[in-house]
């Protein structure tokens, strides 16, 4: 049995303060991935600060359209948040297809947002894996690597792909971290805050040491927009995407005025597909504009041994979630 030492904090800056006690910190939220990857050993904090006491659960409109939400508003506060229904309906759908309700009334926005990936070689505990041990090698790159491992974002260092859902429609509509540090508050675009592997795949998000998230504020939504948001996993609960796409459009008619796009499951972060949306402006809403879009979508993936079927399983993702609202 491994010991540490656990804190409750009152404040932001109270739970900076503690978690920079400490070289092996964590904060306590609801404890749904930190708990499990503690059991699993594969997280050793030293000391562990229970943030539960904060006051951070609220969902809040601002006057400029964006809705600012509290790191501990709970998966199913948020899902069922009638503002977020009403002008974030794809946030809603995506909440609601991931894991169990037991698990969405205890798992927090923030402990979301800083999710880790659900590769077996990283979970396992002693296969290679440079996200846990830098420089030992990535063992799912000639291993089994077909249903939590991507496409698009990879390095040779790294394959694994992010499993939110919650993730990938906020990466769609747009979004803000506000953090809270040594230093004072300061805000990260969300396009910004997961990091690709790159050369340093153990660098998972923009956090400095010891920096918590306070708030996620969403951008305005669109005016007069439809969203939808599909995933495709092996079986229909209780499990991780194979590929999920975020889609939110606005039309003149039958043509497509704005378009926002973003993919789960085939990356190693919540992937926004910025080319495909600006080739879907101003184009008829039509299966060939669909399919095109798509294709550009997923320009540049990379395919391993076993996971190619998400280069097309992902490229009908999007076409089935842009048929959707658009019809």
């Amino acid at each position: 049995m491994r010991l540490f030492d656990y804190s409750r904090a009152d404040s932001p800056e109270q739970a900076v303060t503690a978690h920079s006690q400490a070289q092996e910190s964590a904060f306590l939220a609801g404890g749904t991935t930190l708990l499990d990857l503690v059991k699993l050993d594969i997280m050793q904090p030293e000391h562990v600060v229970d943030v539960n006491g904060l006051a951070l659960d609220r969902i809040e409109p601002l006057d400029d359209g964006r809705l600012r939400i509290g790191a501990m508003v709970t998966n199913t506060a948020l899902a069922r948040d009638p503002r977020v229904r009403k002008h974030h309906a794809v946030l809603s759908q995506a909440l609601l297809s991931g894991a169990s309700t037991q698990l969405r009334n205890k798992a927090t926005t923030a402990g979301n947002v800083m999710q880790r990936v659900r590769c077996p070689y990283f979970r396992d505990g002693v296969s290679p894996c440079n996200k846990r041990e830098p420089g030992t090698g990535c063992a799912a790159i000639g291993g089994l690597n077909r249903s939590v491992h991507a496409v698009l974002g990879t390095s040779d260092q790294c394959i694994a792909s992010h499993p939110s859902d919650m993730c990938v429609a906020m990466a769609a509509i747009g979004a803000t971290l506000t953090v809270q540090g040594e230093k004072g508050q300061r805000e990260i675009d969300f396009a910004d805050f997961h990091l690709l592997p790159g050369e340093h795949p153990e660098r998972e998000h923009a956090l400095e040491p010891d920096e918590l998230i306070t708030h996620v504020t969403l951008a305005a939504p669109l005016a007069g927009n439809r969203s939808h948001y599909l995933k495709l996993r092996d079986r229909s609960s209780y499990q991780f995407a194979l590929a999920s796409s975020a889609v939110i459009v606005t039309l003149d008619g039958n043509t497509i005025r704005d378009a926002r796009l973003a993919l789960g499951g085939v990356a190693t972060k919540p992937w926004r597909a910025d080319k495909a949306e600006q080739a879907l402006i101003g184009q008829p809403a039509t299966t060939a504009s669909f399919e095109k879009a798509a294709r550009i979508a997923f320009e540049g993936a990379k395919a391993y041994r076993h996971n190619a079927y998400k280069i097309p399983l992902g490229q009908q993702a999007i076409v089935r979630s842009l048929t959707t609202v658009t019809t």
